[in-house]
């Protein structure tokens, strides 16, 4: 893509995600075998700069049939979380996401280690009514709850897009979605030092399908979707936030922004087995 956005194609990241023929219980706990062997992404890099994170954070996914599985290992010394409310603002506090992009729309998942889970669906306003999106009842403009992303300009942090304006689709819930979490350490307490938490998601092929735009679900062998997987920690120091909160992902994006799919990393579907 253009180097104007910050991103180039060589930094763009690569996963190759491996089939499994394992019954995976989604507990958070990441117990299955498969789990143990599945080969985890690289360390998560700053968004903007492409430097190894302070903490650790590292995915990986294996996908079957019915789902795609995605899994996440997070250092936290101190895991904190306090919404509780689904589809409460955790981007404000320590967060996992994943951003998965179809042809003209994309789909934004967020978690936080109590498990409270935030969901928008996006869609290119240009490409709404050409790609079959105006038809269904799921994304009508005058019945949903309906906001717009329109792209930003500040500096380092949010350049705007050419394609332009986003419809955010803000009720929208991917069918049939499991997630859970599991924290090694004791939840918002400051008296003693944690090992992190660990997230387990499974999302179903057929919730995925609006995303898909005529793509196979589930995929065929080598069929690549673009993904982003992230984490944002809401850092404080010397008694004081810092503003805006930590951003680390599996590939340097170079400005602070998630919604570029165009710098979503390469997710290849395989058959090998994990």
């Amino acid at each position: 893509m253009s180097e104007r956005y910050g991103c180039e194609d060589r930094e763009i990241g690569h996963y190759k995600c491996r089939r499994t023929n394992e019954r995976i219980v989604v507990d958070g706990r990441l117990s299955e075998a498969c789990w143990q062997r599945v080969p985890k992404s690289p360390r998560f890099v700053d968004m903007v700069t492409g430097v190894p994170g302070l903490l650790d954070t590292r995915m990986g996914a294996l996908w079957d049939d019915k789902n795609l599985y995605i899994a996440f290992w997070v250092e936290e010394p101190n895991v904190q979380a306090r919404f509780t409310e689904r589809d409460s603002p955790v981007y404000f506090e320590n967060d996992v996401e994943v951003f998965i992009a179809g042809p003209d729309c994309y789909y934004e998942f967020q978690i936080n280690a109590r498990g409270t889970i935030y969901e928008v669906f996006y869609i290119w306003q240009e490409a709404y009514k050409r790609g079959g999106f105006a038809s269904k009842p799921a994304f009508d403009l005058t019945t949903q709850a309906v906001d717009v992303l329109g792209g930003f300009q500040d500096g380092m942090r949010y350049r705007k897009h050419p394609r332009g304006r986003r419809w955010a689709f803000m009720d929208w819930d991917c069918p049939g979605l499991q997630a859970a979490v599991h924290v090694d350490g004791t939840l918002n307490d400051d008296s003693d030092v944690d090992r992190g938490w660990t997230i387990e998601l499974a999302f179903p092929w057929e919730g995925l399908r609006a995303l898909a735009q005529g793509r196979a679900v589930p995929p065929k062998e080598g069929d690549i979707w673009r993904m982003d997987f992230s984490r944002f920690e809401a850092l404080h120091v010397n008694g004081r936030l810092i503003d805006p909160s930590i951003g680390w992902s599996f590939n340097k994006h170079g400005v602070y922004d998630s919604h570029l799919p165009e710098c979503f990393t390469h997710v290849q579907f395989s058959h090998e087995g994990a």
